[in-house]
């Protein structure tokens, strides 16, 4: 009975949706090496990394010893524990021993784009403030001006570098042994959040541990890999995805990982033959790539059992063209999110008994996780059916953005990640993604964030204001282009636009087309309204 004078509450039913799959046990006490190679025994003496370029094969013993040197040869070169380590590579076992003897040290890696300006890569390094970049002969001219950083090869030797080497050849018996905290950060790529510039994403051991068992653990696992499977690892290690769902989730069911530095299709076609690749993590241009190519026929991709495409949107008609490719295989997508640890749906046609899925859906809520969609405007929870932002809860999202509080706040609300991505829940518990809250543009599902484009463009002295949008296009599924309203008296031209613009970022943040405008629309707070851009472009 309500009490007299006091006011009565309504309370809202909070919708809340998780898995089909039941939780599962989750050791995530364990730091992330000795998670990844818990069940070595298993499988020490299988194949582990096989390197595409070279044909040479560490078998799972190689790699862990490998690992534990490194970790030596990094306390040795005065790497303590919580020291930034920075990799500047293209994929490469190096990667992969870097990035394990990081985690033995109880030392942190961020992962940069090697395609970066001198000035792009700089500003990570320093925000980051990492003591160590670790990269290629190919790039030594882009970091040698940064201050405070030691460079070490991993090709070439090159004098006054260090190399490699000095890593590989340390002692496993002197690695100190770090006490590491569940909660320490192991990892910190960056992302540009749902606004703003890029930020540091600290996930932390418990974080990717739990992220990659709620993938591959348990009885009848989400993304079903086995110690015989050879997984194509062809998208790259310095993206999230990549370093989550193809690295990690591989090395703890024991699988060989299929190392290529670069993504062309021929080889890629040889090498899934050579091979016999039976998992094929992709992203829609790769997928579009196998679909056109007029060579696929000509080798035998049989082995392929499962096509997981990820970092981006796959329509329906790109499904089935791939579908009538490679008729053995599997196909499904994810969604990820940096932020997120990064999975938060995956396809259940990859589980080990797998289930009936929908074209265009990208899966179910992962285990030991909950989602939520909220309504933008209310902030109340909604039900099935009904679309808006996709929240998730779990012991995989972030720790926070590195330094930055306000922005953690923003993105973190009560345990719950906002995504900022628009969705909803159907009645087989799959989600659909049907808009984007965030103005982040998704160039082959490398992030692009406009305000970084829009802070260079107004520094320009011919250019009064500025805005950047997405434009739809079928290779790269998203390219930026930029409303530039002119300074009195200029007559900047759009191809002066683009070379100043393409001087200072890396390839696919270079913008595709410039309009002309005589002003920005802006909301009272002075918010650029992209949406009335979006819909200029479309009309």
């Amino acid at each position: 009975m309500d009490t007299v004078g006091e006011p009565r509450l309504d309370r809202h039913e909070e919708f809340i949706f998780r898995s089909k799959l039941p939780d599962i046990y989750i050791p995530d006490h364990l730091p992330l090496h000795s998670y990844c190679f818990e069940n070595i025994s298993e499988f020490r003496d299988r194949p582990c990394i096989i390197d595409g370029s070279t044909g040479k094969v560490y078998s799972y013993e190689d790699v862990e010893l490998i690992s534990r040197r490194v970790a030596s040869g990094l306390n040795r070169l005065g790497i303590q524990q919580g020291d930034v380590i920075m990799l500047l590579l293209q994929n490469s076992p190096e990667f992969v021993f870097t990035f394990l003897g990081a985690s033995y040290r109880g030392a942190v890696v961020t992962t940069a784009n090697p395609f970066y300006t001198p000035a792009e890569i700089a500003k990570q390094a320093t925000a980051s403030r990492a003591k160590l970049m670790i990269t290629m002969a190919a790039y030594v001219g882009k970091v040698k001006e940064i201050v405070g950083v030691k460079v070490m090869i991993v090709d070439d030797h090159i004098n006054g570098l260090l190399h490699f080497s000095e890593l590989m050849g340390a002692d496993e018996g002197e690695m100190p042994v770090a006490k590491i905290d569940p909660d320490d950060v192991v990892a910190l790529p960056y992302s540009s959040g749902t606004t703003g510039l890029p930020k540091g994403v600290m996930l932390t051991h418990r974080g990717l541990v739990t992220s990659v068992a709620q993938q591959v653990d348990g009885d009848n696992p989400n993304l079903y890999f086995r110690k015989e499977d050879v997984i194509v690892c062809v998208l790259p290690l310095f993206h999230i995805y990549s370093l989550n769902s193809v690295m990690l989730c591989s090395l703890r069911v024991g699988a060989a990982i299929l190392i290529m530095q670069k993504f062309e299709i021929g080889t890629l076609l040889e090498l899934v033959q050579k091979y016999k690749v039976t998992i094929a993590p992709f992203v829609p241009p790769i997928v579009l790539a196998i679909a056109k190519n007029a060579d696929v026929d000509k080798y035998d991709l049989s082995s392929i059992r499962t096509v997981m495409s990820g970092a981006a949107p796959m329509g329906k008609e790109l499904e089935d063209a791939v579908r009538a490719k490679l008729p053995n295989a599997k196909l499904g997508q994810g969604y990820g999110m940096t932020e997120a640890g990064p999975v938060l749906a995956m396809c259940l046609a990859f589980a080990k008994e797998p289930f009936e899925i929908k074209s265009g859906a990208c899966g179910t809520v992962v285990r030991n996780a909950e989602m939520k969609i909220v309504d933008p405007e209310t902030g109340l929870s909604l039900p099935r059916n009904k679309p808006g932002e996709i929240c998730i809860r779990g012991k995989q999202i972030m720790k926070g953005y590195l330094n930055d509080p306000e922005a953690t706040e923003r993105t973190i609300k009560e345990g719950w990640l906002h995504t900022g991505d628009i969705g909803y829940i159907d009645d087989e518990e799959e989600l659909f993604i049907v808009d984007r809250l965030k103005e982040l543009i998704k160039y082959k599902g490398f992030q692009v964030a406009p305000a970084e484009l829009e802070a260079m463009l107004v520094a320009h002295p011919n250019i009064h204001d500025a805005a950047v949008v997405p434009m739809k296009d079928e290779a790269a599924g998203e390219i930026p282009v930029a409303f530039v309203v002119r300074s009195n008296g200029s007559q900047i031209s759009e191809d002066e636009i683009k070379q100043y613009i393409s001087k200072q970022v890396v390839f696919y943040k270079r913008i595709g087309k410039v309009f002309f405008t005589d002003s920005i629309p802006k909301a009272p707070s002075g918010k650029i309204l992209r949406k009335d851009l979006r819909l200029k472009l479309a009309a």
